[in-house]
């Protein structure tokens, strides 16, 4: 009997590895520098309205949230942000990217239960210097079978990367955090979507669950091999 299932998918910032709460004590870092200037919710707020503005241009990860922090810090003073803050702000990314990668919990157990019967694939956003670094601490490449950075996750890049394997995108899975990123254009594109929630979200990531018998919820990745399983 073939098999129904044939690939997933994982992605990889806090879904594997802890991500966000690094954005979030450096935001926190950044409300404090300029907490002379704007209450933490309007900065927040302006921060999080920057971010959204500039996606399109810096795209997603620690790169563009610095610019998005050093521009939301000459709005927010009129221009006249000291140059000692642009200097903490940009060695606050640094920091950032120089992180070292703590794996979640059940990560490794989770893909290795799934690695040998099935083809995986690593579908990450964010800067490709950077990805491939935290992956490549992880311990985890020798795991996967393909890794895809890219600059969004769209129904159709799903179909370009499953379409391309085996049983296509009907067989294939997606496993992520971001029920916006990982889940509904992996759903849309006519695989099995995961969401595996993880304590701290994104604004910019949230979105509604699809109404779909292919969409699936767990509560870690201690409970992905057996849904595997059951889908198999």
């Amino acid at each position: 009997m073939a098999r129904k299932l044939r690939t997933i998918g994982f992605d990889a910032d806090d879904t594997l590895w802890h991500n966000e709460k690094f954005f979030r004590l450096t935001q926190d870092r950044f409300a404090a520098l300029l907490a002379d200037h704007a209450e933490g919710h309007d900065l927040d707020a302006r921060l999080l309205a920057a971010e959204r503005r500039n996606i399109g241009h810096y795209g997603f990860g620690v790169k563009g949230f610095v610019l998005s922090m050093i521009e939301t810090a000459i709005e927010v003073t009129d221009g006249r942000v000291p140059s000692s803050v642009i200097s903490e702000l940009l060695a606050a990314g640094r920091e950032m990217l120089d992180h070292p990668i703590e794996l979640l919990p059940h990560a490794r157990e989770a893909v290795e239960a799934v690695a040998d019967d099935h083809r995986l694939v690593l579908i990450t956003k964010g800067d490709l210097l950077h990805q491939e670094r935290k992956l490549a601490q992880s311990g985890l490449g020798e795991l996967f079978d393909a890794v895809e950075i890219v600059s969004d996750k769209r129904a159709d890049t799903y179909a370009r990367i499953f379409g391309g394997l085996p049983g296509g995108t009907e067989a294939a899975m997606m496993v992520g955090n971001s029920m916006k990123s990982d889940v509904v254009p992996a759903v849309e594109a006519g695989g099995h979507g995961v969401f595996v929630p993880h304590d701290l979200g994104w604004a910019l990531e949230e979105a509604d669950a699809p109404a779909s018998k292919k969409f699936h919820a767990i509560k870690n990745l201690a409970e992905l091999p057996a849904l595997v399983e059951r889908l198999v």
